[in-house]
């Protein structure tokens, strides 16, 4: 009976993360190819005005590349972690969408993403179906 949790745990790790690390696979690809939107993304949300479209395409070419580490399960640690931060400031940053959640329901979706990803790096020395990087090393205690 162990195993067949032990597998099924697997299993909905895998799908957790291809799931998640197509949505930030999106993201970054929409950065790339349509910089003027994530420059009014970084304006509109961050506060950061005046970003060039180079800079907006770097940053979607770093943040492609970091979630091709995360959907391979390469470094786990910190491609898990970076994901995880990089999802955590957007979900924050969106605080004011929250205060009118009937005008903003998709606004909504990034807090099981969260979950999702808090998920992944909690678990993620059990995460190995599908990996390059094969089990992680377990968490400090």
């Amino acid at each position: 009976m162990r195993d067949d949790v032990a597998g099924r745990l697997s299993l909905c790790l895998l799908f957790l993360r291809l799931s998640l690390g197509l949505v930030m696979m999106v993201w970054a690809f929409d950065k790339i190819l349509n910089p003027g939107h994530g420059a009014a993304v970084l304006e509109g949300f961050y506060g950061i005005e005046g970003v060039g479209e180079q800079v907006v395409r770097t940053i979607g070419i770093v943040q492609g590349v970091i979630v091709l580490g995360f959907l391979l399960g390469i470094a786990k640690t910190w491609t898990y972690g970076a994901v995880l931060l990089m999802h955590t400031v957007t979900t924050l940053v969106s605080w004011s969408a929250y205060l009118e959640p009937l005008e903003n329901i998709l606004f909504f979706s990034a807090w099981p993403m969260l979950a999702g990803f808090v998920t992944l790096f909690l678990l993620r020395a059990e995460d190995g179906t599908a990996t390059l990087g094969g089990k992680a090393d377990p968490p400090c205690k």
